[in-house]
């Protein structure tokens, strides 16, 4: 079988789709373009599409990623074309590699989010954001299927500042963007828990939901503190293995050879 990983996106309105939702209407678009999937075993089979760490319902997304397992070899870029065209705007499919490396969901160990406070002053903003980097714990409370859970938020947040700002709209309200990177870990803290650490630890409460959106996800750099892109050592293998042939054609042959 040939694997492929692919990039997707949740933009627009389309970031309030589920990932049940994003199933179905992927695996319509695989039907619509008509891609040779290989299907699991069994009673029910089902075409082997593997997802890692879903962005939550409600949150846009730059960085989303799957990979499929095909029984015929396609070129990445023709079938990322296919099925980009197959699914609705906002769900768009931009990257697609051949899996040449083991790992994908053990690249995926952080992320980078954008989170757009409408009405809140950026002078608050980094106020509070000052006051949270500066607090050893930042307990926020979640609330599960077994109840409500209390954990530590603080150490999962590898930075957060405050990116940028902009007042949009006639009534020129204030508008705070913070970017935030946060390591993937157990239990999982989304940027909604940084919001509530923000509230606990300085008060911050935007007057309406922020608005969030995944950058970038792939493996974290502790000694730069930036996240890689987890589909690139799929293309440095590629590029060696085409590289290979290439440089064996323009070898100098050796002395006394037939």
């Amino acid at each position: 079988m040939q694997r492929i990983r692919l990039r997707y996106t949740k933009r627009g309105r389309l970031r309030f789709t589920s990932h049940r939702d994003f199933q179905r209407a992927f695996e319509r678009a695989l039907r619509r373009a008509e891609v040779p999937m290989a299907y699991s075993a069994g009673f029910t089979p089902h075409p082997k599409v593997s997802y890692a760490n879903a962005a939550p319902t409600g949150t846009g997304s730059e960085a989303e990623y799957l990979e499929i397992a095909l029984t015929e070899a396609r070129d990445p870029g023709t079938l990322r074309a296919l099925l980009d065209e197959s699914l609705p705007t906002g769900l768009d499919i931009v990257d697609a590699v051949e899996a040449r490396t083991p790992g994908l969901a053990d690249r995926l160990t952080a992320s980078v989010w954008e989170l757009r406070l409408d009405g809140v002053d950026p002078l608050d903003a980094r106020r509070a954001v000052d006051a949270f980097t500066a607090a050893g714990t930042v307990e926020v409370q979640r609330m599960t299927k077994n109840g409500v859970r209390t954990f530590d938020a603080r150490p999962a947040v590898a930075e957060l500042e405050t990116h940028s700002s902009r007042a949009d709209g006639p009534t020129d309200q204030p508008c705070a963007i913070l970017r935030l990177v946060v390591r993937h870990v157990t239990p999982a803290v989304r940027p909604d828990d940084v919001l509530s650490g923000l509230r606990a630890v300085a008060d911050l409460a935007p007057p309406v939901p922020a608005a969030v959106t995944r950058l970038a996800q792939g493996l974290f750099d502790e000694e730069t503190g930036t996240v890689t892109d987890p589909l690139a050592p799929d293309r440095e293998a590629a590029e060696a293995l085409t590289a290979a042939p290439a440089a064996a054609a323009t070898a100098p042959t050796p002395e006394g050879s037939a």
